[in-house]
């Protein structure tokens, strides 16, 4: 298993490396399905692994107990796991079309079936968001992050709801807004004072 420092550091590379390659996947005027479409997606499902790992070393920074930081957690993962599925369908579309029309329809199928569309499409998706920005919050409260580092993780979390041509800036934010979190030798004292 990875530390949670390199975590910090994995997570926001690999959700930065999804969207270069979404964008350069659409330079030709359509995402997908191809070997870039492929690659950029299992980026991001395998960045969600690591983003899980900060998590809870970010609720662990907290302390176990401490309520904020578990709601924090379990809506993160939460939204993870919705993430992880959206990703996963979008990959297994992909891989099975012939082009983009038909992968569309393919993803239609798996988004008509009950609940699916609420559930991995328009809200579990922003659990992953919210309860990110929770955990960021609640370590400044307890004065673990300085006042910028949750104010870069929201300002990361709105970019994608944006326009997702904006994930590879987001993905810069988070990095930044976790650096107090993977700083080798990084005090609880250097990380209150900046």
């Amino acid at each position: 298993m990875t530390s949670p420092r390199s975590a910090y550091v994995v997570a926001p590379a690999l959700f930065g490396a999804y969207g270069v390659i979404r964008l350069l996947d659409g330079l030709d005027g359509t995402k997908g399905p191809g070997l870039a479409w492929t690659t950029g997606h299992l980026c991001f499902l395998v960045g969600l692994g690591f983003f899980v790992r900060a998590f809870a070393a970010m609720r662990a920074a907290a302390g176990r107990s401490d309520r904020w930081a578990t709601a924090g957690l379990v809506a993160a993962v939460a939204g993870s796991f919705a993430l992880a599925v959206q990703f996963g369908v979008d990959i297994v579309t992909g891989l099975m079309a012939a082009d983009h029309a038909e992968m569309g329809r393919l993803s239609d199928t798996f988004g008509s079936l009950p609940g699916a569309e609420l559930a991995f499409y328009a809200v579990g998706p922003m659990f992953f968001f919210v309860g990110q920005v929770i955990l960021a919050v609640r370590l400044y409260a307890l004065r673990r992050l300085p006042v910028w580092a949750p104010c870069l993780v929201f300002a990361a979390s709105l970019l994608p709801l944006t326009t997702k041509d904006l994930i590879p800036l987001g993905a810069v934010l988070l990095l930044l807004g976790y650096a107090p979190l993977w700083r080798s030798g990084a005090s609880r004292t250097a990380l209150t004072s900046a």
